[in-house]
């Protein structure tokens, strides 16, 4: 009795071993993101979508009052990117914009009156 007791406890232990394991180790592929949830994130955090020709104009216009941001790694901003364009990478989990909120607050400065492009 007291050996099926330990048999039992150790086929347990092995089985939540195995379990945990597979369930922290098994590949998990994102959703790809629609126009659609994107146009849901940028309205629930306050943010206001423009078209590509209507960014241009505005840059065009005045490149000053507005400051682009480019959120790919350093090395891949360091391949090339938009003339002014600064650097802030950024992973794309809400994980990694929580965990830089304050960096980018103080990256972004104090003028609250330009328009940010991130990209």
């Amino acid at each position: 009795m007291k050996d099926t007791k330990k048999a039992l406890f150790a086929l347990v232990a092995v089985a939540i071993t195995i379990g945990y394991l597979w369930q922290t180790n098994r590949v998990v592929t994102p959703k790809e993101a629609t126009w659609n949830d994107m146009l849901t994130e940028a309205r629930m955090g306050g943010y206001r979508i423009i078209s590509t020709d209507e960014l241009w104009e505005r840059y065009e216009k005045d490149p000053d009052k507005m400051l682009l941001i480019d959120t790919r790694q350093e090395w891949e901003y360091r391949t090339g990117h938009i003339k002014g364009a600064k650097n802030f990478p950024i992973e794309p989990t809400w994980l990694s914009r929580w965990r830089n909120k304050g960096t980018l607050e103080k990256f972004l400065g104090p003028d609250k009156e330009r328009s940010l492009v991130f990209y």
